[in-house]
C-alpha cells in the first residue's frame, strides 16, 4: 500500500498544470541543497580539527561531546522554521478499505525522508570514524551513532509534532521557539547555566556506560509513536474542523475589538488568516525572533557610540516594521483565493484599508515595546527605535501598501514558508529600493554635519504627518487600487 501511495502522488504531480513551474522549482532546489550538503561535508570531514584549534589544553572528545547537544537544540530551532510537514491528500481514502494504521504509518514514515535528519550524520560521522572510532572501539563508536540517529529522529518527530499542535493553536509555535530561544540564551547571553556541561554529562558517560543510548533511542521511540497516535486520532478531517472552530473565538467574542464595528470585524478575520496558515504566520513568527536582531549591532565592541546608533536606525525599522514589510507587501495575496469575492463583496475598500492600518499599528506598538529592554545600550537606542516606529506607521506603511497594489501573484495558504518563492516577484526588489534608501537619505547627511538628532526628528515629523494624514493616503491607495483590481483579479486567477 505504501509504494500505491507513492504511485498516486507521483500521477498528481505530473498531471497538475503547474508541472513545468513545479520541476524548475526542485531543480533549482536540488542544487541548493546539492551545495548545502557539500559544506556540511567539509564541516564534517574537518570538524576534528575546528575543535582542535577551539580552547587548548581539553580533550577533543571533551569538546565533541559537549557541542552535540548544542547542535540538537539549534537543529530543532531550525526545524521548527524551516521543515515541511509531509502531507498526503487523504481525503480519497477514509471512505475506502484501506486501514487507518496504513495511512498514517505513511505519513509517519516518509517525515523521515527530510533533509534535516540526514547533516548530523554528515557532520558527525565522520568525526566518529576518525576519532572515537580509534580511541574507543567499535562498540563505542556505534553508540555514539545510534545516540546521534535517535536524537535526530527525537527532534524530527517532535518538530513535527508541534508544528500539527500549532495548526490548531498558533501559540504553541510561538511558545516552542520561545522557550528554545531562552535555552539558548540562558547559556551564550546570560551565562546562567552551561549547556556544554550537561551536553558532555550525558555523552562523556557514554563512552563508560554504552547502555544509556537506550535513553536516545526510547525518546525517539517514543516520539514515533506520539506521532502516529495523534495522527491517528485526528484523521477524521470533521473532529480535526471542529477543534478549530472552538480554538478561535469570532470576532464578535474579543471585546477590544468590538468598539471598532465593521473594521474590527475584519481585523479579527486578519487575525484568524494569521494564526490559522502557515505562510502569514511565520511572517509574525519571524518578527519575533527578529526582536534580538540589536544585540548583533549593540553587544559588539568594535562598533563606535556613533556606529551603534547609525545601526540602530537599520535595526530600529526591522525590528519594528518586519511584520508591516513581511505581510504588507503580500496584503491581496493573502486573500487569492477569494479575491473575486472581496471584489462583489460589500465590504468598502477604505474599510479594508483601515482594518490593515490598525493591524499594522498593533503589531508594531507591541513590536515597539519588546525593544525598549535595549535602554541598556543606552536611552539613544531606544529614541531612535521610537522614530524608526514612527516612520513605520507612516511612511514605510504608505510605501509597502503602494506596492502592494502591484503585486498580482497568488499566495496558497496552506503551503509553508521555507523556500515557498510563491507571490514573490519583481515588486518585492522595487520595495526594497525605498525602504532601505529613503531612511538613510534622510539620516545620513545630518550624521555627517554631526547633527544626527536633527536627521532623527526630520525622520520623527515625517513619521508624524504621514499617521496624521493618513485618510487621505488610504483615499490615494483606494484610487490606484480601483485602476488595477482587474489586473490583481486576473493574475491571481492563474495558479
Amino acid at each position: 500500500m505504501i509504494s500505491t501511495f507513492f504511485d498516486h502522488e507521483l500521477k498528481a504531480f505530473w498531471r497538475s498544470k503547474n508541472t513545468g513551474k513545479s520541476i524548475a522549482v526542485k531543480v533549482v532546489m536540488g542544487l541548493l541543497l546539492l551545495y548545502l550538503f557539500v559544506c556540511v561535508l567539509l564541516i564534517g570531514l574537518f570538524l576534528d580539527k575546528v575543535l582542535m584549534a577551539t580552547p587548548p589544553n581539553v580533550d577533543v572528545i571533551v569538546k565533541f561531546c559537549g557541542t552535540i547537544l548544542i547542535y540538537f537544540l539549534a537543529d530543532l530551532l531550525m526545524r521548527l522554521q524551516l521543515q515541511e510537514l509531509p502531507t498526503l491528500k487523504v481525503q480519497p481514502y477514509l471512505h475506502l478499505s484501506v486501514k487507518r494504521n496504513t495511512v498514517v504509518g505513511y505519513l509517519a514514515l516518509t517525515a523521515m525522508l527530510s533533509f534535516f535528519n540526514l547533516w548530523p550524520i554528515v557532520i558527525f560521522g565522520p568525526f566518529i570514524i576518525k576519532v572515537i572510532l580509534p580511541a574507543h572501539g567499535a562498540v563505542t563508536a556505534l553508540v555514539f551513532l545510534f545516540s546521534v540517529i535517535a536524537l535526530s529522529v527525537f527532534n524530527n518527530y517532535l518538530a513535527l509534532y508541534i508544528k500539527r499542535k500549532a495548526n490548531i493553536n498558533g501559540w504553541i509555535f510561538l511558545i516552542a521557539g520561545v522557550v528554545l530561544g531562552l535555552l539558548l540564551c540562558g547559556d551564550f547571553v546570560w551565562h546562567l547555566y552551561s549547556l556544554r556541561s550537561a551536553s558532555y554529562f550525558f555523552f562523556g558517560n557514554l563512552i563508560g556506560k554504552p547502555y544509556l543510548v537506550l535513553i536516545p533511542l526510547i525518546l525517539a521511540g517514543a516520539m514515533f509513536y506520539l506521532n502516529f497516535y495523534y495522527l491517528k486520532d485526528n484523521l477524521y478531517l470533521e473532529e480535526l474542523g471542529s477543534k478549530k472552530v472552538s480554538a478561535y473565538k469570532s470576532s464578535s467574542e474579543i471585546p477590544l475589538l468590538n468598539r471598532y464595528g465593521h473594521i474590527g470585524d475584519l481585523v479579527a478575520n486578519e487575525i484568524k488568516l494569521i494564526l490559522r496558515n502557515k505562510r502569514p504566520r511565520s511572517a509574525l513568527i519571524m518578527g519575533l525572533f527578529l526582536m534580538l536582531y540589536g544585540l548583533i549591532f549593540y553587544t559588539n565592541p568594535q562598533y563606535s557610540v556613533g556606529m551603534k546608533n547609525a545601526f540602530a536606525v537599520f535595526a530600529g525599522m526591522f525590528m519594528t516594521g518586519i511584520f508591516i514589510i513581511n505581510y504588507g507587501q503580500f496584503m491581496y495575496s493573502w486573500q487569492a483565493s477569494h479575491f473575486d469575492g472581496i471584489l462583489v463583496s460589500k465590504v468598502k475598500f477604505t474599510d479594508f484599508l483601515r482594518a490593515k492600518f490598525f493591524l499594522f499599528t498593533v503589531v508594531s506598538t507591541v513590536a515597539f515595546l519588546l525593544t525598549i529592554p535595549y535602554i541598556y545600550f543606552g536611552w539613544q537606542i531606544v529614541l531612535t527605535h521610537f522614530v524608526m516606529y514612527l516612520w513605520n506607521l507612516g511612511v514605510n506603511t504608505t510605501i509597502v501598501l503602494y506596492f502592494a497594489n502591484r503585486n498580482y501573484k497568488r499566495i496558497d495558504l496552506s503551503k509553508g514558508a521555507s523556500f515557498n518563492w510563491e507571490g514573490v516577484g519583481s515588486t518585492q526588489l522595487l520595495l526594497s529600493i525605498p525602504l532601505l534608501i529613503l531612511p538613510f537619505a534622510i539620516y545620513l547627511p545630518f550624521k555627517f554635519v554631526n547633527y544626527p538628532n536633527v536627521g532623527l526628528a526630520v525622520m520623527a515629523i515625517l513619521g508624524v504627518v504621514f499617521v496624521l494624514t493618513r485618510e487621505f493616503w488610504i483615499k490615494k491607495l483606494e484610487e490606484d487600487f480601483y485602476k488595477k483590481r482587474y489586473k490583481i483579479a486576473e493574475g491571481f486567477r492563474n495558479k
